[in-house]
């Protein structure tokens, strides 16, 4: 398990350097609050095809969330995220969906630190004891 984490860390390393712009800064910090919020968290990286080269993943007990890049977003998707309190209104897409819930990190936007640590601090009870987290 070491050596696929090692490696999954690796990848995820490489993205960031390969975007090489604005979208890498905001991986790299997103992934390091992440880390910051939950030292045990495992990265994986998932989903790799012809079209696709992969996706960050970051997991704990379960999945947490994604970490995707587009042209005009990184977008922060988690798993089972209309189950989380977010009380600081993070979410900011995919907010019909029934399960998953994302952050949409434009290039100017401002990340709530502590807010998103707390989701996935949440997120990370969830995965835990499968019940709802209290605010």
């Amino acid at each position: 398990m070491a050596d696929d984490q090692t490696n999954a860390s690796k990848l995820i390393d490489d993205r960031i350097i390969e975007l090489g712009d604005w979208r890498g800064k905001t991986l790299s910090k997103v992934r390091a609050i992440i880390r910051e919020a939950d030292p045990d968290i495992v990265e994986e990286w998932k989903w790799v095809k012809a079209t696709n080269p992969g996706t960050p993943v970051w997991s704990h007990n379960g999945g947490i969330c994604t970490g995707e890049t587009y042209k005009n977003v990184v977008k922060l998707t988690f798993f089972q995220g209309a189950a989380l309190n977010d009380p600081s209104g993070l979410f900011n897409s995919s907010l019909g969906g029934k399960v998953r819930r994302a952050i949409d990190i434009k290039e100017d936007d401002q990340i709530d630190q502590d807010a998103l640590k707390n989701l996935i601090r949440a997120a990370v009870v969830l995965n835990s004891d499968g019940k709802k987290p209290s605010a």
